[in-house]
């Protein structure tokens, strides 16, 4: 049920938080989501996006939700008839593999849906704004470069060392 409910979300989360974007105003939905897709999308609220580009981006949004929205529902709908089966019940183990074969297809259209999603939102950006994208996402792999140096040279203590 986890598993559904997260690849549920990850397909809102493909649509929403394009949505969230085009809206006036910027970013609201996907502000503290720090996924791969969603850092992308995240960052398309400081490009001052014209009111088409947000028109745009909200309808590509709509129709790749729309698009991944039905096989969603069927995959939530098989891990629920799996999960009501007793592990000792017959067909089980075929239940499992047909289980992890849905999932395997909704992680493959979920990554192709949101490079083609990405695609169209880039494609609808003025090279002054692509240029800013690509200075934004080297500054956020700076800083994350920064913060690993830190924590290599900071590490936590250890469990034992908290418990004295």
């Amino acid at each position: 049920m986890r598993k559904t409910l997260l690849s549920l979300i990850g397909a809102v989360a493909i649509g929403g938080s394009a949505l969230a974007l085009a809206a006036p105003g910027g970013p609201g939905f996907g502000h503290g989501d720090h996924g791969h897709g969603m850092t992308a999308m995240h960052e398309l609220g400081k490009l001052d996006l014209s009111d088409a580009q947000r028109a745009s981006i909200k309808q590509f949004s709509k129709q790749t939700f729309q698009q991944v929205k039905p096989q969603m529902q069927a995959l939530h709908q098989q891990r629920e008839a799996f999960e009501s089966l007793a592990p000792t019940a017959s067909g089980y183990q075929a239940a499992a593999n047909s289980l992890a074969d849905a999932e395997a297809a909704a992680t493959r259209t979920h990554v192709l849906q949101e490079a083609s999603l990405r695609a169209q939102v880039y494609n609808i950006l003025t090279p002054a704004q692509r240029n800013q994208l690509a200075s934004d996402r080297a500054q956020h792999e700076a800083r994350m470069q920064q913060w690993k140096e830190f924590q290599a040279q900071h590490p936590l203590p250890s469990g034992d060392a908290s418990a004295q």
